[in-house]
């Protein structure tokens, strides 16, 4: 197949529906910056995006749902980017999340410092328990003898403290520094 067949054969996404989502995905952040998500309505986002309510039942099922599958691209995201550097050393992979930190302040912030998203906080934690689950070894050295689980708690929980509170203190350091710091005592934990 040459790559133009391949081109063509991939479905085309309607550029007014991107641009629906996008607007839809601004306007809940915009939104949970003003007041706790339990408080935001449809019409809400319907004034906020400019759309009209039935053309977000269109594309989600409710609020819950925009928030969820938000939430659920940037995890996705995170994860591409923690794969790309998973031979690297951990200031190194800092680095990478640490911008993508920065490149979406808005929702990350939006999403450490709210009251209205403790479901992203678990979901974040839920995800770097994953990732540190290959980091993490009970068999030798510092953490030996000491209960696997328990180590990868600490540092998943750790990690997510520290970035909440880079965010909630509007970033007092550069995310480079925030990487290099992060970065030098996962490995002094994890190695």
């Amino acid at each position: 197949m040459t790559k133009e067949s391949t081109v063509s054969n991939m479905p085309k996404v309607d550029r007014r529906i991107l641009k629906t989502q996008e607007a839809l995905k601004t306007a809940i952040i915009e939104l949970m910056t003003e007041k706790s998500f339990d408080d935001i309505t449809i019409q809400d986002l319907s004034d906020r995006a400019n759309v009209s309510r039935g053309t977000i039942y269109l594309h989600y099922m409710d609020k819950y749902d925009l928030l969820d599958k938000l939430i659920q691209i940037h995890i996705e995201e995170l994860r591409v980017r923690c794969a790309a550097v998973a031979d690297l050393d951990f200031v190194t992979g800092s680095v990478v999340w640490t911008e993508y930190f920065e490149a979406n302040y808005a929702f990350f912030s939006t999403m450490l410092t709210s009251k209205g998203a403790p479901f992203f906080r678990s979901r974040f934690l839920e995800f770097l328990i994953e990732e540190f689950q290959d980091e993490v070894d009970n068999t030798q050295g510092k953490n030996e003898g000491l209960t696997k689980a328990l180590v990868v708690q600490f540092v998943a929980s750790s990690y997510v403290g520290v970035v909440e509170w880079w965010f909630t203190n509007e970033r007092p350091v550069t995310h480079i520094v925030l990487a290099e710091q992060l970065g030098a005592l996962l490995e002094r934990i994890c190695e």
